[in-house]
């Protein structure tokens, strides 16, 4: 998904999750301006915003969001027998918030400008061991993984995977999506893994 790189209006989901290019993220819709963005969205084929949130919660009024965030195309939908809306979501280009507005229902829309893709860069030699880790961690994980397009030469793609998966704290998550370098992105998770690994050596 390839958005033109003009101002665009979108409406924003503000969520407690950070969604990266080309990841998955599934919502439970009940509150009915996020019923009404869902409809929009299927009806006119077009993206919404996800952003992590700042200050505020996802059910009432509307949260200030993180300025980063990611344009999120619907999948797939169904409605479960508690009656609540279950939507499948993946991710595409990163957009920076530009300004916000609050809608009547709380519905809360922005004025974004679309960040280009980063550079493709092919996965340095010693960080072929994460794709290793990756096809572990997908053959356990849920089954919004299962049908995810697969690019373990990239390095951006590599990258974005680990940051979604890891056990991190939010804010780390939303600084890795607004890092720029995925060299420096993989540099850093290196480590992240590396002491992950030595504390896991430890406890045994």
């Amino acid at each position: 998904m390839t958005i033109a790189q003009e101002n665009l209006d979108v409406a924003l989901f503000p969520v407690h999750t950070v969604l990266f290019p080309g990841g998955p993220v599934s919502l439970r819709i009940f509150e009915p301006r996020y019923l009404d963005l869902v409809s929009a969205c299927l009806r006119n084929d077009e993206p919404f915003g996800v952003c992590l949130i700042q200050s505020g919660q996802e059910a009432g009024d509307a949260a200030m969001p993180h300025l980063t965030g990611t344009f999120a195309q619907i999948v797939d939908w169904n409605r479960g027998d508690d009656g609540l809306l279950s939507i499948s979501a993946r991710g595409g280009q990163r957009f920076r918030v530009q300004e916000t507005r609050i809608e009547p229902n709380q519905l809360l829309r922005g004025t974004v400008q679309p960040l280009p893709a980063e550079p493709e860069k092919p996965l340095p030699d010693d960080c072929r061991y994460m794709t290793d880790v990756l096809e572990q961690i997908f053959e356990h994980a849920s089954e919004i993984y299962k049908d995810l397009p697969r690019r373990p030469d990239d390095a951006s793609w590599v990258g974005y995977r680990l940051a979604e998966i890891l056990s991190l704290p939010l804010v780390r998550r939303q600084y890795f999506l607004e890092l720029e370098d995925p060299l420096l992105r993989l540099s850093q998770l290196d480590q992240i893994m590396r002491a992950m690994s030595e504390s896991a050596d430890d406890d045994d």
